[in-house]
């Protein structure tokens, strides 16, 4: 596996970041693709004929989507009823891109242009005031397979996004792991380590994976 090998296959996913094929997002789960670790056929935001792109790219026989993942569906966007908001931070500490902004007990609002519609905000709200619609052409994520150079830069906008949401909490992280060496005396009862946090950003979002998978298979 090269790196040029996982950028050709990044480069072919909608960068949704939406984890239905089971990876942590979209590069992870190409670098599994070009590992011969996961199947081509479990990216439900980018359709069967991203499947089968992958498929012609990978030399690997095509395949249909996995109905594991959930099925293939239109371009959506997050909408908060914020009247009915009660400002827990739980969407927030999901969403892949930082697309939804707020504060703690304060009304959250979405940024349309920097949603995927990755729909792992939807389970996280414990008021289930987040619906999902059909997002309207020039908001959303972008129509994949790409038809138009807007939709590409979608993606890439989405891709920034979310690395650089990566390396915010990686730092965030390490800062905290420093402080730790260089605080001994620090009372661990009332400030938890940087790891505990970690584990339970992930606890958090493991979650609302789960629940959202939950959901579509109950969905007509």
């Amino acid at each position: 596996m090269t790196q040029d090998d996982v950028d050709a296959i990044d480069a072919l996913l909608p960068q949704t970041q939406c984890r239905r094929c089971g990876y942590d997002g979209c590069r992870p789960y190409a670098e599994a693709i070009a590992a011969g670790e996961a199947d081509i056929n479990r990216c439900p935001p980018g359709g069967q004929e991203t499947a089968d792109r992958l498929a012609a790219a990978t030399g690997r026989q095509n395949k249909p989507l996995d109905p594991e993942c959930g099925d293939a569906s239109v371009a959506r966007v997050a909408r908060i009823r914020e009247a009915e908001c009660i400002g827990c931070t739980r969407c927030i500490q999901v969403c892949p891109t930082d697309a939804i902004i707020g504060a703690a007990k304060q009304m959250h609002t979405v940024i349309e242009q920097d949603c995927t519609g990755c729909e792992l905000c939807v389970p996280a709200c414990p008021v289930d005031c987040i619906d999902m619609p059909e997002s309207a052409p020039e908001t959303g994520q972008p129509l994949w397979p790409p038809s138009r150079d807007i939709d590409r830069e979608r993606a890439d906008h989405a891709r920034t996004l979310f690395e650089s949401r990566l390396r915010r909490l990686n730092q965030s992280t390490n800062r905290g792991q420093r402080a730790d060496r260089h605080e001994a005396t620090v009372d661990r009862r009332d400030a938890p380590d940087a790891e505990t946090e970690s584990r339970h950003r992930k606890a958090v979002v493991g979650d609302a994976v789960a629940r959202a998978r939950a959901k579509r298979k109950r969905a007509p």
